[in-house]
């Protein structure tokens, strides 16, 4: 696209997105007579800080961030001093600790960790190697998969290729995988990518971010991930002859545990050139294909036992205490897995040997997330959070997930304290633990201090008499399946909300690798697009400034989303992000390009000093929280 069009397609959508909002100014109902003055507060529209005040932080902030950096000297030490920082880990607790103390040493007040939990064991890696021996020696490049158990002792043997399709084809299979080591599933075939494996976001595809008009979610690989899932659990369900159903690799895994595998060797799911992609230990569960010997009942790999479903009282997560037995895993590059496969279909008898020593940590099962403040003046009850996940995975040294951001949000505090800001609301940096197992972390400090949802068994308690009247009119008229009788009865969730909730301002965060940042996602709140474009405004020259209202997803702004408060994640360029680093043994530190890094690092202190100098709280969305939610106070 000629830069004359985009010009052009820019200023459109930009007098466009002025329209609209016009339009929507216009459309949007009163609000309620009901409605609190606190809340009337947080949706009025905020005021920034007067210009020249704006203008002189702004020019402060550049001169520190990007003349006097130290942001790259903090994510060296976490990623390379420390290390990788799987939760629950003696790393992840060194990191946390280390975070607390910078936090001091630069003068934020209030630094502390947070626990919460309880999560379960924590996993480290002591030793590990693995390479074929006969019929000719191959380094093999492999990790072991987070929280796989080790091996009592090395191991060399023959491998056995499980490479059955269907359950007809396990039979052979039967009584020949004990203690054996186990290549799990088929050979992936890699084609040649044409595609630069590092971009940034054209004007394109910032254009098409700015277009859109309701609040969908750009996070195709994630909802691709999903669906692949639910696929999968519906093909488990098939009706065709058991014999011919074709098999999944949970099955596989099931099959070659309850036959008594020492080891599992799986290929890279994605990736290629030696890069591999791997995460935590897989817990099979029960059998989704007919036994013969069982007259269609199915067996539980943990107990091998007839049952239809994992017992009750063991867990799927590997880092839980009570999780069912699984074999130690491995993950191997596609190249090197894919040539054993072939070498084992040409007839030839690879033997591997396998080296794993790992350590289980349970004398504590709490994590912690990692707190500090820039107390606020005049309003200092009020609060502007800006954050980062510390946890990573293990493959690398997680240094583009999420030692950026954290190194980012760090800066931003440093900088911040470095220029002697003084906002009117307390600035309060967070940095969380779990987020990888589920957003954990950032999930219990939201209930802990914001508002949690809670499940109600009789949801017509809350729905009042008039509720209660329709469903007896409804049983004595024989119409209890009508609409209306069906929605009365439906479950209803309560918001409960803590007395911070109404005193959160915003919340920034950072996880979208180490790319610059490029403009925000409004996740769908419209309130506070002219907020977020006059902040953004003097960044133009760092390409920050396009303002979306798509969702997206997958990170901790979600937790507080989730409750109705405001919740951001920046948009930024991916980079390697999603073809190289993000879970792979090539999240490391030469991976992240200083100046993007200086670029958000001023971003992140900019928009915390703007959000907590404002006249008013940022806006919330018109309809906040999940549908069907209610509001009330503890």
């Amino acid at each position: 696209m000629a830069p004359a069009q985009v010009s052009i397609l820019k200023v459109g959508a930009a007098l466009l997105g002025l329209a609209l909002m016009a339009v929507g100014v216009l459309l949007r109902p009163a609000s309620a007579g009901a409605q609190t003055s606190e809340q009337a507060r947080v949706q009025s529209a905020p005021v920034s800080s007067p210009a020249p005040d704006r203008e002189r932080m702004e020019a402060r902030i550049r001169e520190e961030g990007l003349k006097r950096s130290h942001v790259m000297e903090t994510l060296g030490y976490l990623t390379e001093g420390i290390g990788p920082r799987l939760t629950g880990s003696p790393n992840f607790q060194r990191a946390a600790e280390w975070a607390r103390d910078r936090f001091l040493q630069w003068g934020l007040t209030n630094s502390h960790l947070e626990p919460w939990g309880p999560f379960g064991r924590g996993w480290s890696l002591q030793r590990f190697s693995a390479q074929v021996t006969a019929p000719q020696v191959i380094p093999l490049i492999a990790q072991p998969r987070a929280w796989s158990p080790g091996l009592a002792r090395p191991v060399e043997q023959e491998v056995v290729w499980l490479k059955a399709r269907t359950e007809a084809e396990l039979e052979p299979f039967r009584g020949r995988l004990q203690g054996a080591i186990v290549l799990l599933g088929q050979a992936r075939e890699l084609k040649p990518s044409y595609e630069p494996p590092v971009r940034r976001l054209a004007e394109s595809n910032l254009f098409l971010l700015a277009s859109v008009t309701n609040s969908r979610s750009f996070n195709g690989a994630r909802s691709g991930a999903a669906s692949n899932a639910t696929a999968t659990a519906t093909a488990g369900a098939s009706t065709n002859p058991p014999a011919a159903r074709t098999i999944s690799s949970a099955d596989r895994l099931a099959f070659a545990t309850l036959e008594g595998a020492a080891l599992i060797v799986a290929g890279s799911g994605q990736g290629e050139a030696g890069t591999l992609f791997l995460t935590a230990a897989s817990v099979p569960g029960a059998f989704k294909w007919t036994d013969p010997a069982l007259s269609g009942a199915t067996r539980s790999a943990a107990t091998n036992t007839p049952a239809v479903s994992p017992s009750p009282r063991t867990s799927r997560s590997p880092w839980a205490t009570n999780a069912a037995p699984y074999p130690p895993q491995i993950v191997v590059a596609t190249e090197d897995y894919n040539r054993l496969v072939r070498m084992i279909d040409r007839g030839e008898k690879p033997r591997l040997q396998v080296d794993l020593e790992v350590k289980f940590h349970d004398a504590s099962l709490m994590s912690c997330n990692v707190l500090a403040e820039i107390a606020g003046s005049d309003r200092a009850q009020e609060v502007v959070m800006l954050g980062a996940h510390l946890d990573s995975w293990h493959a690398g040294t997680g240094a583009t997930d999420n030692g950026a951001g954290v190194a980012a949000v760090m800066e931003a505090a440093r900088i911040l304290q470095a220029i002697g800001a003084r906002p009117r609301r307390t600035i309060r940096f967070a940095l969380w633990g779990g987020e990888e197992q589920g957003l954990l972390g950032s999930k219990a400090y939201v209930s802990r201090h914001f508002g949690y949802y809670t499940n109600l068994t009789n949801s017509l308690i809350l729905r009042g008499t008039n509720a209660l009247r329709i469903r007896e009119t409804a049983r004595a008229t024989g119409s209890a399946g009508s609409k209306e009788a069906e929605d009365v009865a439906k479950p209803v969730r309560q918001l409960v909300r803590h007395v911070d909730h109404d005193r959160l301002s915003v919340y920034f965060n950072l996880d979208n690798g180490a790319g610059r940042v490029r403009g925000v996602y409004l996740q769908g709140n419209e309130n506070a697009r002219g907020l977020f474009r006059e902040w953004l405004r003097p960044f133009q020259d760092l390409g920050a400034e396009t303002i979306t209202l798509s969702d997206t997803g997958g990170t901790d702004h979600l937790s507080f989303d989730a409750v109705g408060l405001p919740g951001f994640q920046f948009i930024q360029d991916p980079l390697d992000y999603g073809t190289r680093t993000h879970h792979s043994n090539m999240d490391v530190l030469d991976r992240v390009i200083p100046e993007d890094l200086r670029q958000v690092s001023v971003v992140l202190a900019m928009c915390a000093y703007e959000a907590a100098s404002a006249q008013s709280l940022v806006p919330r969305k018109d309809s906040a929280g999940p549908a069907g939610g209610r509001a009330r106070r503890p």
